[in-house]
């Protein structure tokens, strides 16, 4: 028999059966000794899991720039020549006479 015969006979049998008001006996009290074995959940767990995680990875990423600063040898021409255009761009303002400006 296929599913979908078969889906279709269940669903018409269970349309002919008329609907119960009978409840199983001690089904409330089933459920409310479910219901007191569930504790409340924990807010602050559920949020520090991840921001530990968080915070290990930033750390591990610290310490990969760390250690990649460390081992790529710095070269003393390019600080030199940092800090000519860095001096260059603060004072360019400086060099520029007032009716220029305007």
């Amino acid at each position: 028999m296929k599913p979908s015969d078969l889906r279709t006979k269940l669903l018409r049998a269970a349309q002919q059966e008329p609907p119960q008001d009978h409840v199983p006996c001690a089904f409330e009290k089933r459920i409310m000794a479910q219901l007191g074995r569930v504790s409340p959940m924990d807010v602050w767990a559920a949020w520090g899991l991840p921001l530990w995680r968080g915070a290990v990875s930033c750390v591990a990423i610290t310490l990969l720039c760390g250690a990649w600063s460390l081992a790529v040898p710095a070269s003393r021409d390019s600080q030199d020549s940092f800090a000519q255009e860095f001096e260059g761009t603060i004072l360019a303002s400086l060099n520029q006479h007032v009716e220029d400006a305007w």
